[in-house]
């Protein structure tokens, strides 16, 4: 691809930004009158929302087997060309015919919570971010319900929805129709047409995001057609008009390939088990056989899922050990892939619902790991008390200082256990920064994608001297460093 400059870029500027990236979107014109309208399935969500719907409704028995079969036989037919979409749409709001309105949307809001949050592209929320930051109007457009795109708008915090919507009576009961006309191909056009007509969008400025080929004619509206995951008439009409092409493989619909990868990962734990179970009988040392386990599984998992790090300074975490890591919390695989940094002499401290979880529970036990009732101050301390007698025998403590997973451009507030147990013992803290794991998985996601995970280990800071006074303070110029790190990332400051 090349590389190009935005509309409204300086002349002088030496950066390059690629047609596509979130440095385009930050050299493009400023302000309102610029549209960015994205498409929902395969382009913000990996998959198909009303799939999950599908298979959620289900799974709840709120689905007939003959309206399932129905809307299977219609979407089979929708594919080979032998059906409108408007029937298939048809068919799915009828499938709500009687329900209440607001029943229906706290479905969908549940629903998006459970299981279509973790599929929205990280490259595409960036881009959503980028645009927002220059002060375009960002518009989800979409052929899907209301209940599958406003979660996600909301989630994303994009303020103009074009999809279609249930028609609901004076009771708000839904009667089984959809809103006319069906935004579908042509009118999904006219209706963003109509947008820009009626908020003085300039669409020659405009950007569109979409992956189907019946977006086509909207890819023809603006001065910025962005295919994303296009389909093959897209990808063909994309190479012969010389459109920027974005594909992303950092989420994917669950699939047997991806089950296989976890399931690989997750099951490599008996074999690794089995070898630490004999390291430790023949040292005759329990600590052995753990080390064994802690040293191997956390880079089996990581490796059998395709997961490789990028580590901007290795040399921190042996430098003074041992120490209490604190790293920043995005998804389930963090502790792992710390793990896999500072590999063995080490326990953790974890929320107390995984102490009944049949895997985190045994393990962390067989780890001397500390369960905190983040509701139990008192209990919380009691649990940190075998922690610190821990490190006392020289082993490392791992903790995620903001005590549970948060969105990843932020860093939540950090909790003072981490430190007291540093202050306590009188080990150094090392923070360890991670900038992007959610590439590789979503913030409530048990399955693992292919990619590469930016990690940076700061250097030891020294505790001793540390008040209760100011410990405040102190905690909150460690997380400065986080941010800092974050917004310039070691290795790119030019």
């Amino acid at each position: 691809m090349a590389a190009a400059l935005g509309p409204g870029a300086g002349s002088g500027s030496r950066q390059l930004r690629l047609p596509g990236s979130v440095a385009e979107v930050e050299a493009s014109r400023k302000g309102p009158r610029v549209g960015a309208f994205f498409d929902l399935d395969g382009t913000l969500v990996a998959g198909y929302t009303a799939l999950v719907h599908t298979q959620d409704r289900l799974r709840r028995r709120e689905v007939l087997p003959g309206d399932f079969l129905r809307m299977m036989r219609l979407a089979a037919e929708y594919r080979l060309g032998r059906r409108e979409f408007d029937s298939l749409i048809e068919a799915a709001a009828r499938t709500a015919r009687g329900q209440l309105a607001e029943d229906v949307e706290e479905m969908g809001e549940r629903i998006f919570r459970q299981s279509i949050a973790d599929l929205i592209y990280p490259e595409m929320r960036d881009l959503v971010r980028a645009h927002q930051r220059r002060g375009h109007t960002v518009v989800l457009s979409s052929s899907s319900l209301s209940m599958q795109a406003e979660p996600v708008a909301r989630y994303l915090g994009i303020d103009h929805v074009l999809c279609n919507r249930f028609v609901a009576d004076e009771d708000g009961v839904l009667t089984g129709e959809i809103e006319r006309p069906t935004i579908w191909g042509s009118t999904k056009a006219s209706t963003v047409q109509a947008f820009a007509a009626e908020h003085r969008i300039d669409l020659a400025w405009s950007y569109f995001y979409a992956d189907g080929d019946e977006d086509l004619g909207l890819m023809y509206l603006v001065g910025n057609p962005r295919p994303t995951n296009p389909g093959p008439q897209l990808t063909r009409v994309a190479a012969r008009r010389g459109w920027p092409v974005l594909r992303f493989s950092s989420r994917s619909p669950a699939s047997p390939l991806s089950g296989v990868r976890t399931l690989a990962g997750i099951g490599s734990l008996g074999p690794v088990a089995a070898g630490a179970l004999g390291v430790g009988v023949l040292a005759r040392s329990k600590r052995a056989g753990v080390n064994f386990l802690t040293r191997y599984w956390p880079e089996t998992v990581l490796a059998l899922n395709g997961v490789k790090l990028n580590v901007t300074g290795a040399e921190n975490v042996n430098a003074q050990r041992p120490a209490v890591f604190l790293f920043n919390h995005r998804n389930n695989f963090d502790v792992f892939m710390v793990a896999a940094l500072v590999r063995d002499n080490w326990t953790g401290v974890a929320k107390s619902e995984l102490e009944r979880n049949p895997l985190a529970g045994p393990l962390g036990k067989l780890m001397d790991a500390a369960f905190i009732d983040r509701a139990d101050s008192t209990a919380a301390v009691a649990a940190l008390q075998g922690v610190e007698e821990a490190a006392r025998k020289g082993l490392s403590i791992l903790i995620a200082p903001e005590g549970t997973r948060t969105d990843a451009e932020t860093v939540g507030p950090f909790k003072k256990g981490a430190f007291r147990i540093a202050m306590a013992t009188g080990l150094p803290i090392v923070p360890v920064v991670i900038r992007n794991s959610n590439s590789v998985a979503g913030r409530d996601s048990y399955r693992l994608s292919p990619g590469t995970v930016d990690i940076a280990v700061l250097a030891p800071i020294d505790v001793r001297g540390w008040t209760v006074d100011d410990l405040p303070e102190r905690i909150e110029q460690v997380r400065k460093l986080y941010v800092e790190t974050l917004t310039d990332w070691p290795g790119t400051r030019s």
